[in-house]
């Protein structure tokens, strides 16, 4: 069944680039209780887009929002000290881009921001300003 998607919401891990998918699909698991991963779509700091989840079922990004979100990251978003940096490499700017620019066609409605942008949250997910640099998509 077709869901009502009003958000597209862009995250990062909040990890160091060199961590795993299975690394972070473990935290999900094992320490968050999730039965259901927290992204659709995760990119690799290759730029390698890789989906966790189908579209149609919804993930674990924004509490209160998911089942009208399609949730996307990047690995990163954090340095060395924890501290939140926008640390995109250039390819994954660029699979950012492509797949959010799919993602609208498919559902041209739907509002790209960032984690930090929806109500009550309190993080610099996804450390840097999507709505701004995704605004004429």
């Amino acid at each position: 069944m077709p869901r009502n998607m009003k958000y597209i919401a862009v995250h990062c891990t909040a990890t160091s680039q060199k961590t795993s998918i299975s690394a972070i699909q473990s935290y999900w698991q094992k320490q968050l209780g999730w039965k259901m991963p927290g992204y659709h779509f995760i990119i690799k700091p290759d730029g390698e887009i890789v989906q966790l989840l189908p579209i149609e079922q919804v993930s674990n990004g924004v509490q209160g929002f998911n089942s009208e979100t399609i949730n996307i990251s990047y690995i990163g978003g954090v340095d060395e000290n924890n501290i939140p940096i926008d640390n995109r490499t250039p390819a994954q700017k660029a699979s950012l881009l492509k797949k959010l620019k799919e993602l609208k066609i498919k559902f041209p409605l739907a509002k790209i921001q960032g984690h930090r942008d929806f109500p009550k949250v309190k993080k610099a997910c996804p450390s840097f300003d999507a709505l701004k640099e995704y605004k004429d998509l």
